[in-house]
């Protein structure tokens, strides 16, 4: 346990105050009606609205979830995570201006606009629930558990402690101010979190234990993790942390924040963009930050957690105050933080409440956006007026934050859920690639993949059944098999669905067409039908432009991976890479600002 000075106390007393005074500010604006409590009136910029979007995802129980990487698998694991880029820029280049365009409430209203009758509004409504606060509540327990390790490491609390002090400001500033208030303290967030990290990984590597970055990287506990590609004779390793990633996980894995085709709070603020323009700059800038520029703080805490503390062991002599149920190599990042002095500790864990907050605020709104215009005013009060609509997403927004924390009290790590979570999605991302330009796609399709996935999950990793088939040792197949396996299983369960139920009604697709004039050869067959029935449901002004946003999202992964890999290789002093991997995002970077002019003129 560390003791705070009182300039510690004056910089997160002070951090407190700013977030409550934005959310109470910005309150009765956002009381107004529904629209502004969840979409901010539809008028953000999009530097606004990437800050809030990096924010978000700053979250207490990412740099656990990164050094619990780092730790076991070296730095080449962040494949697991890093393979999702190529699914943000396909959002950035491909979805970011259907979902502008479709200027539906919330990404699930989508359901409604793309298919019909009974099976489109069971979707929307078991959608509402399953994704607004099943996965929602999971995703929130998993931050409030990396909140809670820091306060065990850290400040010596018991876990109701922390969960108390940590949620009761954030849920008062969410259920107040709604989205904008999310969005402005965002602004604010991100700089408290991103200065905090960085300052610790500076001050980290230069304590006397750790000597340095040199000395970090020829320590013997270091020097076989430092790796940004997995070793390649090492069969398993490389499946599972490069191959299945880049080859199976990023289409098909549904995650939230890194949605195929975008969705969740991604979608919520593209939705609230000012237009089509401002909603791809903020998903592109959301990208370059996540990807490029962010990791690496943590990365430099995790390798040095290596020096340090070596092992759990390590861990629990130097902190016996946590429980044997917390202990995880996800507390290294907590443990190395108890090192920082006055100041920068106050900064640092400013920083790490920032970060706690963000996320905590935009999964609330978020999901109490799904309870009210997806359940609440569909299925219970259809002619609920605004006020109670947003009377509605307050006490929703509570209720979300209650149930997060209990369930935050018997959990684990943070990597335990980030599997369960991921599994659960497996099969599933393809369809929503596929929708926006298939017309055959109906909602049956959807209903299947849905359960499918999720019933196949549940047997494969719950029951014997899924020590059996997939087990190095005695199984039918290796552990490595299991992701690529529910993804094929509930893709062939989702085609057979869909060519064994009809297609959705011509004017469910003529008008979905009309709106949103996705293009391409998938909607071939609606167009000629329509045009058999004089009906007119092409707008020739606009071109079909995805093949150009295909092309910027290959140059997008390019100069993207080529920062992240240029920045890891100047810190590891390997010039000669990190000068060549400099040139190839300048190169791909111009380039992409080309194609991404000719994308922007499509648009106007």
């Amino acid at each position: 346990m560390i003791e705070l000075s009182t300039i510690d106390y004056v910089l997160i007393t002070s951090f407190f105050a700013i977030t409550l005074f934005i959310g109470i500010w910005v309150s009765k604006k956002s009381g107004k009606n529904s629209s502004e409590f969840f979409l901010s009136g539809r008028n953000m910029p999009w530097w606004l609205l990437g800050l809030s979007m990096v924010a978000t995802t700053f979250s207490t129980d990412t740099p656990n979830l990164v050094t619990d990487i780092v730790r076991n698998n070296g730095v080449s694991g962040n494949w697991v995570w890093w393979a999702f880029l190529i699914t943000g820029l396909l959002t950035v280049f491909v979805y970011a201006k259907l979902w502008r365009k479709s200027n539906v409430n919330t990404d699930i209203e989508y359901y409604e606009l793309r298919y019909g009758g009974a099976p489109a509004k069971f979707l929307r409504k078991f959608r509402a629930v399953y994704l607004g606060i099943v996965f929602n509540i999971l995703a929130m327990s998993a931050v409030t558990l990396a909140a809670i390790k820091i306060g065990q490491i850290m400040l010596g609390l018991e876990p109701w402690q922390t969960v108390i002090s940590a949620g009761l400001i954030t849920v008062i500033f969410s259920a107040v101010g709604g989205f904008k208030g999310v969005v402005y303290t965002d602004f604010v967030l991100f700089f408290v979190a991103m200065g905090g990290a960085i300052g610790a990984a500076y001050y980290l590597v230069n304590i006397p234990e750790v000597g340095g970055l040199e000395a970090l990287m020829a320590n013997e506990n270091v020097s076989g993790k430092l790796s940004l590609l997995p070793d390649f004779s090492d069969k398993k390793a490389l499946i599972t942390l490069l191959v299945i990633p880049l080859a199976v996980q990023w289409w098909s894995a549904w995650y939230p924040g890194a949605e195929p085709g975008g969705g969740g709070y991604i979608a919520q603020r593209m939705l609230a963009a000012k237009d089509e323009n401002h909603a791809i700059g903020a998903t592109f800038f959301f990208n370059i930050m996540h990807y490029a520029l962010r990791p690496w703080p943590w990365i430099i805490v995790a390798l040095a957690s290596l020096v340090v503390f070596p092992d759990l062991a390590s861990i629990q002599e130097a902190f016996p105050n946590v429980s044997e149920d917390k202990l995880g190599h996800d507390l290294a990042y907590s443990a190395m933080l108890t090192k920082l002095p006055s100041g920068l500790l106050g900064l640092v864990l400013a920083s790490l409440v920032a970060a706690y907050m963000s996320t905590i605020s935009t999964h609330l709104n978020w999901g109490s956006s799904y309870i009210v215009n997806d359940f609440y005013k569909q299925q219970i009060n259809p002619g609920a007026s605004e006020k109670r609509l947003v009377a509605v997403g307050r006490l929703s927004t509570v209720v979300l934050m209650v149930c997060s924390a209990l369930l935050a009290l018997v959990l684990q790590n943070a990597l335990q859920l980030f599997d369960v979570i991921l599994m659960f999605g497996a099969g599933t991302g393809l369809l929503f690639i596929l929708r926006w330009f298939w017309w055959r796609i109906n909602a049956w399709t959807e209903i299947a993949a849905m359960f499918a996935s999720g019933i196949i999950s549940i047997i494969v990793s719950f029951t014997p059944v899924g020590e059996i088939l997939f087990n190095d040792v005695s199984g039918v197949f290796p552990e490595w098999a299991k992701f690529p396996s529910i993804v094929l299983v509930t893709t062939i369960v989702w085609v057979i669905v869909m060519y064994a139920t009809q297609p959705e009604s011509n004017e469910i697709l003529r008008g979905f067409y009309k709106k949103i004039q996705p293009g391409g050869p998938g909607w071939d067959k609606v167009i000629d039908e329509a045009k058999e029935d004089n009906v007119d449901i092409v707008d020739s002004n606009e071109g079909w432009s995805v093949p150009s946003g295909i092309v910027a999202m290959l140059l997008g992964c390019v100069l993207i991976y080529s920062c992240l890999f240029a920045m890891g290789y100047w810190i590891y002093g390997e010039y000669n890479w990190a000068i060549c991997l400099t040139v190839s995002a300048i190169i791909s970077g111009y380039l992409l600002k080309r194609i991404w002019n000719k994308i922007k003129a499509d648009i106007l």
